[in-house]
């Protein structure tokens, strides 16, 4: 399966320690095509969602896109401007 324009490889071509991405294994999106999660703009991600919505992995995959700033694609059930936004909530919180 070949990614499209602009999205980019899955994570685990990254140089991440291996123990860091050990929950991709129990994915609910494994074997889906990575077209599902990374949507053109304006293209609602229903799909995505509803795969994360009942993902045992969720939170560490969410966790994740997070702490390693992932900019594109749906994670853990949110996409980028859901990401932000949680960001941003998480930082008024602390400070």
């Amino acid at each position: 399966m070949s990614t499209p324009p602009g999205v980019p490889q899955r994570s685990t071509k990254l140089n991440f320690p291996e123990a860091e991405l050990d929950w991709q294994t129990d994915a609910a999106c494994t074997n889906l095509p990575l077209e599902v999660f990374y949507p053109e703009r304006g293209v609602v991600s229903a799909v995505a969602r509803r795969v994360c919505s009942s993902c045992e992995v969720r939170t560490a995959c969410l966790e994740y896109a997070l702490k390693h700033h992932e900019k594109y694609g749906i994670w853990g059930g949110l996409g980028e401007t859901d990401r932000r936004a949680l960001k941003r909530q998480r930082r008024s919180v602390s400070a």
